[in-house]
């Protein structure tokens, strides 16, 4: 049995809070600067060299991307054969705190949804634990920002609406957001499972990189069907119009009932913030 301090989960914790928010990952800021060649509209054009330009500073001058560093959420697996020394969610929400007072980052977080006093640290984290083989924790930090946030939808279709039907979801929740989720935009998909298992998967699939397709062969076409499409849509860089609205689709998939087909669609902007460590 392999033992893992907790105080090496918070410091990893803290470290990506920060990385995160500073700098695209590698696969993001590849994609992003290729969207940005292949934008048609001058001004559309514009809105991309005015990003990049936002991405170079917060990158050189260690600030954040976006003035909003989201709320964190964090997913971890835990394998088998790792006895964590200490409190998993203790740890992880420790970091957080430590990455956003130290690295100055805007706290967003209310104690409760109604009485809305900020608790001044962005803690709680959203933690999630999955359980797994092996003798490793990953760790995946995802900042979420709520103007993208604010566009996510659930459709909880019926199995007759077949896969037209998880199209034209995808589509309407992207064509609703419109310039609200900050394009261009990473679009994150679940399909199957139950009403919360679809949000998770839709939640996870921003995570993933984007250089990298579903293994599942209709999965893969769906994805470059649907990133066609939205970017068919003419939103465009800043909602202004354009060849470029969405970067990527990225889309997760899981068993369901044979009375249900559900559907979420998880919309981040184009800083689709997330980092990852093995430990």
């Amino acid at each position: 049995m392999r033992e893992i301090q907790a105080s090496q989960i918070t410091q990893a914790v803290r470290d990506m809070c920060i990385e995160a928010n500073y700098s695209l990952s590698p696969d993001m800021r590849q994609r992003f600067e290729t969207a940005a060649d292949q934008e048609e509209s001058p001004l559309g054009k514009m809105i991309f060299g005015q990003l990049k330009e936002n991405l170079d500073i917060a990158q050189q001058d260690q600030i954040p991307i976006c003035q909003d560093t989201g709320m964190a959420v964090v997913f971890v697996n835990v394998g088998q054969e790792v006895h964590i020394d200490g409190d998993l969610t203790a740890a992880v929400n420790e970091g957080v705190r430590l990455g956003y007072e130290e690295g100055y980052l805007r706290k967003s977080v209310v104690r409760d949804p109604i009485e809305r006093e900020n608790t001044r640290d962005n803690t709680p984290a959203v933690l999630h634990t999955s359980l797994v083989p092996g003798d490793q924790v990953e760790i995946t930090v995802a900042p979420k920002g709520f103007g993208s946030e604010n566009m996510s939808r659930i459709f909880m279709l019926k199995p007759a609406d077949g896969l037209e039907g998880v199209k034209q979801a995808i589509l309407t929740a992207v064509r609703d957001a419109g310039p609200n989720a900050c394009p261009p935009m990473v679009v994150g998909v679940g399909i199957g499972g139950t009403f919360e298992k679809c949000a998770l998967m839709a939640k996870h699939a921003l995570t993933r990189d984007v250089n990298e397709s579903s293994p599942i062969p209709y999965v893969r076409e769906l994805e470059q069907e649907m990133l066609n499409r939205i970017n068919g849509l003419g939103i465009g860089p800043g909602g202004l119009g354009g060849a470029i609205t969405a970067l990527a689709v990225n889309i997760e998939t899981y068993p369901t009932h044979i009375a249900g087909l559900p559907v979420a669609v998880n919309i981040c902007c184009h800083v689709n913030r997330h980092a990852k460590r093995i430990l």
